[in-house]
């Protein structure tokens, strides 16, 4: 009798194996012509400028955008089981999800109030 575990192992050492194989293969195969575009960093085709002698600081709406894929990928992901399973959950089921909606809520309306969803 073997080890049950022995498969996943198995699959995860095989799919180690081909990661780092494909890292190296296309170090070592990739073309290394390089030159000083091709090293440039590229910000939507506009010449990159220096920051700010303090470093200067990102402004809060990449991480207002990055809080929104988060927060309604994460809700979709909770809602798809309580969708699937709605008749065997019932009223239990229900009273949770509201609770879950609720509570989500809240990051939806700090991210509406700073200004997240404007785009202008």
């Amino acid at each position: 009798m073997t080890n049950p575990y022995l498969p996943v192992l198995i699959l995860m050492g095989i799919g180690l194996v081909l990661a780092l194989g494909g890292v190296a293969a296309s170090a070592v195969i990739g073309p290394k012509r390089y030159n000083r575009a091709k090293l440039d960093a590229y910000e939507c085709g506009i010449e990159p400028t220096p920051h700010a002698t303090g470093g200067g600081r990102l402004p809060i709406k990449y991480y207002l955008v990055a809080m929104t894929f988060i927060v309604f990928d994460i809700e979709v992901v909770f809602l798809y089981p309580w969708a699937v399973d709605f008749t065997v959950l019932a009223g239990f089921g229900l009273a949770a999800m509201v609770i879950f909606l609720a509570l989500i809520t809240v990051p939806f309306v700090y991210e509406w109030r700073r200004g997240g969803f404007d785009w202008v």
